[in-house]
């Protein structure tokens, strides 16, 4: 367990202080498989598909220390550790202990926010268990965890969202950090901006230009600064660097959508580099979608033209899409009648939608989750 110092208080006085916590599970997937399979238990494993085309959608810690990380493909996995062992994913296995861990988090909070099958943020300011602390908190749910599963879950506790994603993963796997109030904006500011929770690889690519390479160098640029560089994201990333952040955790809400889009330095023209980056693009929203245990049935292709025209086109399928070829191949399908092109695209982008289970009746009031990560 890891404590922070810090020199003052880093909240509005006006603000609530909430204990948060974010409980990480290692490795997930390949914990399972190694669980469930000793023979693999220490070595090198790979989740997902070892084709020419299979995408790794989890990594082992004995696979990572050859560099091998989700979204990877999986032939580039083997080429960087020849010793990989792939296994075939099993997601109805992965959900059901998700069930289990997050019955486990319910014991403790009645407000629960699941980011996918393996983490969580748990609001625990109510003291729901009577333990006395969110630390006494968290140290029960892993000795749970690990009891009831067999599994290791890595945790950070802290008074809001951002630094509590932050702690859980500073001492992985198997680690707890604790970040009491008032030690959040010196915590943060140690941190390469690149740790960000939020923060996207060109984000941090343009940050890194201007001279910004820690918390500590994005506490130093003023307002008029960040709104210059960074429009309406100045004040979130002003908070940030101060270890700021009021959300609240949101009980679980439907997933509705998620996808991902890459924008190009320079347009691509050939059919090639169009396929490319399509098969690119597909393997991270699967690895988004196979975290979250979520199949859908529509995949809605967006591309982006030099000109800044932009088109959407849609395809459903009968069943769910249950593997990264699947959803790679429905994208290719629709991205054929639109090739050649004429002119360059600047943007691609994927979303796969009507997930299973969905409900169809139109007059579901609840509000649409669309979880989209910008890849470039």
């Amino acid at each position: 367990m890891n404590h922070v110092a810090d020199l003052a208080p880093d909240t509005p006085a006006d603000a609530p202080v909430r204990k948060i916590i974010h409980v990480d599970m290692d490795a997930f997937y390949a914990s399972v498989e190694q669980r469930d399979d000793p023979s693999l238990r220490g070595k090198p494993v790979a989740v997902g598909g070892s084709s020419r085309r299979g995408v790794v959608a989890a990594a082992s810690y004995e696979a990572r220390k050859f560099g091998v990380r989700s979204a990877m493909p999986s032939i580039t996995a083997k080429r960087q550790c020849p010793d990989l062992i792939f296994v075939p994913p099993r997601f109805d296995a992965y959900r059901e202990v998700s069930h289990q861990i997050r019955a486990i988090f319910h014991d403790y909070a009645d407000e629960v926010e699941p980011l996918s099958l393996d983490e969580a943020y748990l609001d625990v300011s109510a003291d729901k268990a009577g333990l006395g602390s969110a630390t006494a908190t968290a140290k029960l749910i892993r000795r749970r965890i690990r009891d009831e599963t067999g599994l290791t879950a890595s945790a950070g506790v802290s008074y809001n969202k951002f630094i509590a994603k932050l702690a859980s993963d500073q001492n992985k796997p198997d680690g707890l950090t604790v970040i009491p109030p008032g030690k959040g904006a010196v915590f943060v500011q140690t941190l390469s901006i690149r740790r960000f929770h939020g923060i996207g690889p060109v984000t941090s690519a343009k940050m890194e230009g201007l001279g910004v390479f820690s918390g500590a160098d994005l506490a130093g640029k003023d307002p008029l600064w960040l709104a210059e560089n960074f429009g309406n994201s100045a004040e979130w990333l002003f908070n940030l660097a101060r270890g700021i952040d009021h959300r609240r955790v949101k009980s679980d809400r439907p997933l509705k959508s998620l996808g991902g889009e890459r924008t190009f330095f320079n347009d691509l023209i050939t059919e090639t580099e169009i396929l490319e980056a399509l098969a690119h693009v597909c393997a991270v929203v699967w690895d988004r979608a196979a975290k979250k245990g979520a199949r859908g049935r529509t995949v809605t292709l967006k591309l982006r033209y030099a000109d800044f025209k932009t088109i959407t086109r849609a395809k459903s399928v009968p069943a769910p899409i249950l593997d990264g070829a699947s959803l790679l191949a429905a994208g290719e399908a629709i991205l054929a009648p639109l090739l050649p092109t004429e002119q360059g695209i600047r943007l691609l982008g994927l979303t796969l939608s009507k997930f299973e289970g969905e409900e169809e009746d139109a007059s579901d009031a609840s509000p649409t989750s669309t979880d989209l990560l910008s890849l470039i």
